[in-house]
């Protein structure tokens, strides 16, 4: 009598439990992020709506098609295609470009500071974009130009002072490039023409108004290009959370970050060009994301994220907040000061690690 066979029985049950019970852990965490994806699209799709069909001038559903797809209505058409449409569309835009730019910087760096909009990318576009208009005279695309430029030089000094992308080292340095550039903004503010002091406060208030086609046409352009750059870069992206040594075990090599952190701050950079800084949207969209996921960090969660929060942060600051329009960069900083405090309280910079 073989003796053998039901212990090689069980030991091939053993293991076919086994990779069952793997299987089943992975395909929660990917059920569960697919459910949030699907929750912030949704989301999108409605705040976008909302934008677009209510406020001053409302629209249904049938006039809003019937306009896009080629029908005049006198005032109603010139309403939604030149001003609440353009409008919307930069909103989604912009957010998608800082939420999915902040989320990398998030999890390259390893920390929940390491926001484009703490660290001085934001605050070098800034500085750079006043420059052009108070110094210069430039307006229109050329300031844009300059935001950008203004944008990237900031993530190249903040890197390499820090001498690479140890996460809290970086943090302090672009804490402190971000406090000098607001000191260089100052400067440039009260030594200009008060005329122009207005337009640089506009711009520095972060904005959606007066949108315009050909700025949603070039960032539209750069996003198609960047945002397929950033998906190739960041597959292995969570990998990089487990630390440099253990990333390069597993085979992610370390210029893969650098390469990830160049394409996000092209499209942070980007979107301060289009409307300004719009304070704390990429701060807030990488933690929302990630709390909503279980804690395991999404880049595209993030990006849906921030084109949820620039959506209803515009919406709130045009009409729900009184008379006077608010720029959404001054909705969102209100939202983002007191989220920053939460995470402070609650500890979660602290556990994230250098």
């Amino acid at each position: 009598m073989d003796t053998r066979r039901p212990s090689a029985d069980h030991d091939h049950r053993s293991d076919a439990d086994g990779v069952d019970l793997v299987r089943r852990a992975r395909r929660g965490p990917r059920r569960r992020l697919w459910l949030v994806l699907a929750g912030l699209a949704l989301l999108v799709v409605a705040a976008f709506a909302v934008e677009v069909l209510l406020g001053d001038y409302t629209y249904t559903i049938p006039d809003f098609f019937r306009i896009l797809f080629g029908e005049q209505m006198p005032v109603a058409t010139y309403i939604l295609m030149e001003s609440k449409l353009p409008r919307a569309l930069l909103a989604v835009l912009v957010g998608v470009a800082l939420g999915a730019g902040g989320a990398c910087f998030q999890v390259v760096l390893r920390n929940p500071l390491a926001s484009p909009d703490i660290i001085g990318i934001s605050q070098g576009a800034s500085v750079a974009a006043l420059f052009v208009i108070l110094e210069l005279g430039w307006r229109g695309s050329l300031v844009s130009v300059a935001a950008v430029v203004g944008g990237l030089a900031a993530a190249v000094a903040v890197g390499w002072v820090a001498g690479g992308l140890g996460g809290l080292r970086l943090v302090l340095v672009g804490v402190g490039l971000a406090a000098g550039s607001l000191a260089v903004i100052q400067y440039l503010l009260t030594r200009a023409d008060i005329w122009d002091v207005q337009l640089a406060l506009r711009w520095l208030a972060g904005s959606l108004n007066n949108t315009r086609w050909p700025t949603v046409q070039v960032v539209a352009v750069v996003m198609a290009v960047a945002l397929p750059l950033l998906w190739a870069f960041a597959r292995d992206l969570r990998i990089t959370e487990l630390g440099d040594d253990a990333a390069a075990g597993l085979g992610v090599p370390r210029r893969q970050g650098v390469a990830v952190l160049l394409v996000a701050t092209l499209l942070v950079a980007v979107g301060v060009a289009a409307t300004g800084p719009v304070a704390f949207v990429a701060f807030m969209a990488g933690p929302i994301a990630r709390g909503l996921n279980g804690g395991r960090a999404t880049v595209v969660g993030a990006a849906l994220t921030g084109a949820v929060i620039m959506l209803g942060a515009d919406f709130v600051g045009n009409y729900l907040l009184g008379p006077v329009s608010m720029p959404v960069g001054i909705v969102s900083g209100a939202l983002g000061a007191p989220f920053l405090l939460w995470l402070l309280a609650r500890g979660a910079v602290g556990r994230s690690g250098t």
